[in-house]
Parts: C-alpha cells; structure tokens; sequence
C-alpha cells in the first residue's frame, strides 16, 4: 500500500508523461506536493521503486517510467495487478522512447494505425546555442503512426544538451506537429528573429515571450512577442541505441 504522498506523486508523474511524454523535473514534483526540499522527492522515488510502480532509467536525466498503477486505479481487474504499460515501441531506429501526443483538432485525418508513416527530417534542431533557421527537408523516416496525431509533421535532428533535464539529447531525432501557436509549458520549435532556430520550453508572461532551457547551465532567453515564431510543438521522440 502506497502513502498518500507516494500516491500523490506516482499520478503526478502518470499525468505529467500522458500529458506532454515528459517526466516532470525534481523541482516540478516538489512544487506540485507542496515539499520544502528536493530529498522528499528522492525519498519518494525511491519508496516507489522498491515497490515496483517506478523505474529509474539508468544514464540518462530525469528518466522515469511509470510501469503500473495502484490496483485501484483498475478496480475491473477483481484484485489481480495491474500493470501500465510504458509507451515504448521497437521501430526502425533501434528502441524508440514514444511520447503520446496530446489531442488535436478533429478536422484532420489521424494516420491509419499499423503502417508507419513517412515524415520529413528538415535538418538540425539546436538544444543549445540557436543554430541557423530549418533547412530544407534532407530525408526522410518512417514513424510508427501511434506516435503522431492527426495534423501535419516533420522531424529534427538535435544538437545540444540544453534539453536534456526534460529527456531530449544531442543525437536525438524529435517529432513536432506543425503548428503556429503553442501553450505555455509546451516543448516547441521556436524561430527568433526569422534567423535562428531552437527547442525549447515557451513560457509567456504579459506581452514578453521567454525561451526555457531545461538545463541549470543555460539562461532563460526573454524577447519581444514579434521576435519568436512557433513553428511546431513537440510530440515525440526517437533514440539510437
């Protein structure tokens, strides 16, 4: 049997990865449980993994798989376990970590399950420094189609660690939807000053626009609304192993 804060922190995470396929940051956790320090979260995490909810992914930041729920978050089982299958699917690039796309305008068609679906690689995406702007398409890849939602994509080569506090690292190939606006918090594809281009976290405050790393070792970039251009939200990602 969990403690009420264990559980509260398992649906945390469980929410967090549906949401955006992210696990949430240490900091993040101990905001939403209202904790006075990091080492609760520690304590926590590690209370969940020795019962088996969790796993800690080893070498890579901030990686946690939720692998079940509480029994009673699946009361049809009649007492049986019940285990929540990680989204993770063996694709054409060796493992492939997938992170659920969140719900999208119903107007577009949904790529038909089963076959996988050819998307463009338009080039480098910089996790760090802004690199230059999206270059034409260079090839293309073929994506299980249960990694994308209804809408438009193109994928990104990453260069860079400034993302990897949120599981994105240098090497990796990111999935975006194309779009033009994005919420704050969402992982996008930001153009700056039509020259540059760079993932990272959006964060809106008044009329300003700030760029978030999700790496301690880089600064918070803060522009004018007419500076940054949304080019895609993020909804998966794809790693050689």
């Amino acid at each position: 049997m969990l403690t009420r804060k264990q559980h509260e922190l398992l649906m945390f995470i469980h929410e967090r990865m549906k949401e955006s396929g992210i696990p949430p940051s240490f900091d993040e956790m101990k905001d939403a449980l209202d904790l006075r320090s990091k080492s609760g979260i520690h304590r926590l995490i590690t209370a969940l993994e020795e019962r088996g909810f969790i796993r800690r992914l080893p070498n890579r930041a901030r990686a946690l798989e939720v692998i079940r729920l509480p029994d009673s978050m699946n009361p049809s089982l009649g007492g049986r376990k019940a285990r929540f299958e990680p989204n993770i699917i063996d694709g054409n690039l060796g493992k492939v970590a997938a992170m659920p796309p969140r719900s999208a305008p119903p107007a577009q068609a949904t790529p038909e399950l089963g076959r996988p679906v050819t998307v463009p690689v338009m080039g480098r995406i910089a996790a760090g420094t802004p690199i230059e702007a999206i270059q034409t398409h260079s090839h293309t890849i073929a994506v299980p189609p249960e990694m994308l939602g209804s809408g438009e994509h193109f994928a990104l080569e990453v260069r860079g660690d400034s993302m990897i506090e949120a599981g994105i690292f240098d090497g990796d190939t990111v999935l975006i939807r194309k779009q033009d606006t994005a919420g704050t918090g969402e992982i996008i594809v930001a153009l700056v000053d039509n020259e540059e281009a760079t993932l990272k976290r959006l964060r809106r405050k008044g009329n300003s626009v700030a760029l978030e790393a999700a790496n301690p070792a880089y600064e918070t970039r803060i522009f004018g609304p007419d500076r940054v251009k949304v080019q895609g939200r993020l909804v998966g990602l794809l790693r050689k192993y």
